[in-house]
């Protein structure tokens, strides 16, 4: 089973508690959790991630592992070989595109040097037609070239599984449409497992093998396979 999750966790206080539990578990390797805004799915997704720790529940990926609050198994974010890919892509301004691909490398205090050898670095501004524009600064890319340099480095760690939040929400129509299948493209030639969240029924059509809807907090229903683009 690539995905067996069960998170849960009370949040909010007074008149506004909200509730996540959501569980689902799947094979596939392009899972979309779909919902509107609220429904929980960042806060899945950061559960998932490390980022958030549940009260209650489980988070097994590909056969390991991760969370198991029964069990008192917690591994730390930075050991669940999870590429995660924030909504608004997180980069460091003050980075140049290669240092920021860098630092999935090596998540320490100190950035990395602007000339530094890395040859996985080198690979995935290649593989992401990002190698000449390594010496500019985030402010300098456009929304494209941003969101394939979150991905270089949420990849250059050679991650398990990739989870992405709303990786298209930011971008026009017609690069949304066009990172996409980019996207799409990536997940084929890697075989690589991927999570996507998103509110756009859009990304659920182009995207997703099996999508599973969240509303409340909750997974509602049992979620609706649909076809992968071929």
């Amino acid at each position: 089973m690539k995905w067996d999750v069960r998170v849960a966790r009370s949040m909010g206080h007074g008149a506004n508690p909200f509730r996540l539990d959501v569980t689902f578990a799947s094979d596939c390797e392009r899972l979309v959790l779909y919902g509107p805004s609220g429904a929980g799915k960042s806060l899945t997704l950061k559960a998932m991630a490390g980022l958030l720790r549940p009260e209650e529940g489980r988070v097994v990926v590909d056969g390991s592992t991760l969370f198991d609050a029964a069990a008192g198994v917690d591994v730390a974010a930075g050991a669940r070989r999870l590429g995660y890919v924030f909504q608004e892509y997180a980069l460091f301004p003050h980075l140049t595109v290669r240092q920021n691909v860098a630092f999935g490398l090596d998540k320490g205090l100190r950035n990395p040097r602007r000339d530094a050898a890395a040859p996985a670095v080198d690979r995935w501004l290649a593989t992401l037609e990002l190698a000449s524009l390594g010496h500019r600064y985030p402010d300098e890319l456009s929304g494209g070239q941003r969101q394939r340099t979150a991905l270089a480095r949420a990849l250059v760690a050679d991650p398990r599984a990739l989870l992405l939040d709303e990786p298209f929400a930011a971008l026009d129509s017609g690069l949304r449409e066009r990172l996409r299948a980019e996207l799409g493209e990536l997940q084929l030639r890697l075989a690589l497992p991927i999570v996507l969240i998103t509110h756009d029924a859009a990304d659920v059509a182009a995207f997703a093998g099996e999508v599973i809807t969240l509303d409340g907090g909750r997974v509602s229903g049992n979620g609706a396979a649909v076809s992968a683009p071929a």
